[in-house]
C-alpha cells in the first residue's frame, strides 16, 4: 500500500461528477482477535499483563508404614505480555474534501480501521508461525487426520492438556483439501445423503475432532514453495492483551496544500502464547491454488 498524503491526484477516479456510487476492495478483517482469551488492561494497572502458571505436584501412595518425608517443591512461571501501539494516519486536503465524491468519502474512515482489523489479525497468525511443532509439513497435503492429530495432542498432552474450546484456522486452499478428501468418491459412485453429499453441495464447513474450522485469507501463502502456515489451538492457548481502547484523532493542518485534516486511528495490543508447546500446533501444509 502507498505512503503519502492524500492529494486530488491520489483520487482522480473519485472526483468526478459522474461517479455513482464508491465501493471497498474486499479484504479479510480476520478471525484471530475472536477466537483466543482476551484480557483488558485496566487504568492504573501498569503498562503489562503478568501472569503466574505453578507447576503440577506428584501425589504418592501412603500406606500404615510409610514415613511422609518427601516434600514437594512448588515452582511457578511468569509471562509477561506488554501491548503495543499500532496506528494509521489518513491526509485529506481541503481541496479534496469540497470536490470529492460523496459516496467515496464515506468509504475513507472504514478503510483505515479494516487496515487497522487486519493487522490485529495478521500479528495473531503469527503467534501460529511461531509454533513449537507443526504438522503435515511443507508440501504436504492436509487430511481431516492431521487436524484431528492436532488436536488430541493438545487435549491429551502429557505435560498440560489443554482444555475446550479448540479453534484450527486456515487458508481456504488448505480447506480445500479437506473438501477434496471429504467427496473423493463423487461421480465414481452414487453418494446417500449425509457428510459427503453435504460437503459435495455446501462446502466444508463446522467441527473436526471438535475443533471448529474457520477461514482466513490473511494467512500468507509462500510465493516459492506454495505452503501455507494455519494453526489448531486451545482457545486458553493464545492471549490477546487490550491496553487502551481503540481510538480516533482528528488534526487541522493549516500549513500542508491551503489547509488538510489528518486523521489517526490507533489500537494497542499484543499477543501471548499459554503453556508454549502444548496447547498449539501450526498447521503447515501444501496451498497451491485450486484448479478442479
Amino acid at each position: 500500500m502507498a505512503a503519502g498524503d492524500t492529494i486530488t491526484q491520489s483520487l482522480t477516479d473519485s472526483l468526478d461528477v459522474v461517479v455513482g456510487s464508491a465501493r471497498q476492495i474486499r479484504e479479510y478483517e480476520g478471525v484471530m482477535p475472536n477466537l483466543v482469551d482476551k484480557i483488558t488492561l485496566s487504568e492504573g494497572t501498569g503498562q503489562s499483563w503478568r501472569e503466574v502458571s505453578m507447576a503440577a505436584l506428584t501425589a504418592q501412595t501412603v500406606t500404615e508404614t510409610t514415613i511422609l518425608d518427601n516434600p514437594q517443591q512448588m515452582s511457578d512461571s511468569l509471562m509477561t505480555i506488554t501491548p503495543t501501539v499500532t496506528g494509521i494516519q489518513t491526509l485529506i486536503t481541503d481541496r479534496v474534501a469540497s470536490r470529492l465524491n460523496p459516496k467515496a468519502y464515506a468509504q475513507l474512515g472504514s478503510l483505515a480501521q479494516n487496515a487497522i482489523q487486519r493487522k490485529k489479525d495478521e500479528d495473531g497468525l503469527t503467534v501460529l508461525d511461531g509454533a513449537t511443532t507443526f504438522l503435515p509439513g511443507a508440501g504436504n497435503t492436509l487430511t481431516s487426520g492431521h487436524i484431528a492429530a492436532a488436536v488430541y495432542r493438545i487435549s491429551s498432552n502429557a505435560t498440560e492438556p489443554g482444555n475446550p474450546p479448540y479453534r484450527c484456522v486456515l487458508h481456504g486452499f488448505q480447506i480445500k483439501d479437506i473438501f477434496d478428501e471429504i467427496t473423493v468418491g463423487i461421480g465414481t459412485y452414487n453418494v446417500p445423503e449425509g457428510l459427503t453429499a453435504r460437503v459435495f453441495s455446501e462446502g466444508f464447513r463446522g467441527q473436526i475432532a471438535n475443533a471448529q474450522i474457520y477461514e482466513d485469507g490473511n494467512i500468507s501463502i509462500d510465493s516459492t514453495t506454495d505452503d501455507a502456515k494455519g494453526g489448531v489451538f486451545a482457545q486458553e492457548g493464545i492471549i490477546l492483551v487490550q491496553g487502551r481502547a481503540p481510538r480516533t484523532a482528528t488534526v487541522r493542518r493549516e500549513d500542508i496544500g491551503g489547509g488538510a485534516t489528518v486523521i489517526y486511528l490507533y489500537d494497542e495490543y499484543a499477543y501471548g502464547e499459554r503453556s508454549a508447546g502444548n496447547w498449539l500446533y501450526e498447521i503447515l501444509s501444501d496451498a497451491t491454488a485450486p484448479t478442479s
